[in-house]
């Protein structure tokens, strides 16, 4: 069994960084770690089932650590060091860093599902529309000044100079056409810096969609806060649609960016399929929004 650590230094606030984690993993009992980056494909070939690659960094280095693993048959074990950190919220990753290297040190782990497209996955969610502006916009420095709420603070920028996008999104169960400010397309519970998908969890099996319509600023902010508070996707809105599926595909007029994970992936259209607990995950639980 080897320990693999992958540390990005440039992710969140760089506090936490590849010095930082080799010292508590070693109070842990997690003692040299061999230490590696994702540009070198020797050790990726090297890992195999049964080996821990530990990824210090943001919910776009978990996605890296993810493909790694799910060629490799190694368990992921995340250490949070960037800006949102979404993915490590769908695992109750303890907050102090001791606590999850003993965590790690133990190997307790969880199955969860990765979000496959294409050639290509996502952990977290994929964004067509609005929700793709905080990462092809979002400054380095804005986003270590406000961390995560850097996110918010972007959408909230836009909002107004925004009309929608034409587009149509099929599910397992049926298609809706319309207008469209944002879709998106999650494969856990939590997106955007710590936003709620009401009734979801990152092992149910299932992807979900959400596609907000433009409206007014104050409707969409009040049917976010409603939605928030009651925990819940909405029965019936003239905002905020919430589907469920295995498969989903976006086609619209035009092509438009698609961002997954925090990264700039392609155009649309856009297919995406659930691959259930495909990905081994150190963790003491899966967070469920139910």
């Amino acid at each position: 069994m080897t320990y693999w650590l992958v540390a990005n230094c440039q992710a969140g606030d760089g506090g936490r960084g590849r010095d930082f984690w080799v010292s508590a993993l070693a109070a842990a009992g997690v003692e040299q770690p061999r230490c590696c980056e994702f540009d070198d494909p020797a050790w990726q070939q090297e890992a195999g089932p049964g080996d821990v690659v530990m990824v210090a960094g943001g919910d776009g280095s978990a996605n890296a650590g993810a493909r790694v693993c799910t060629v490799t048959g190694a368990t992921l074990a995340v250490l949070p060091s960037g800006t949102a950190n979404d993915f490590a919220r769908n695992l109750a990753l303890p907050d102090d860093p001791d606590a999850l290297c003993r965590l790690i040190a133990r190997g307790e782990s969880r199955a969860v599902d990765v979000a496959v497209f294409g050639e290509q996955i996502f952990l977290n969610v994929a964004h067509v529309g609005l929700g793709t502006l905080p990462v092809r916009r979002g400054n380095g420095s804005r986003k270590r000044l406000l961390g995560r709420f850097s996110y918010g603070v972007e959408l909230i920028r836009q909002l107004g100079a925004k009309r929608g996008f034409r587009a149509t999104i099929e599910c397992d169960r049926g298609q809706v056409s319309g207008r469209w400010l944002s879709v998106a397309v999650a494969s856990g519970a939590f997106y955007g810096g710590g936003n709620e998908i009401p009734q979801a969890a990152a092992d149910d099996g299932l992807l979900d969609v959400i596609a907000v319509r433009p409206r007014p600023l104050v409707q969409l902010l009040l049917t976010f806060v409603m939605v928030r508070l009651n925990r819940q996707a909405p029965r019936r809105t003239s905002t905020l649609l919430h589907l469920k599926g295995r498969q989903c595909r976006i086609r619209t007029r035009k092509p438009k960016t698609v961002t997954a994970d925090g990264e700039v992936v392609g155009k649309t259209p856009l297919t995406v399929t659930c691959r259930p607990g495909c990905l081994k995950v150190i963790a003491p639980t899966v967070v469920s929004t139910a």
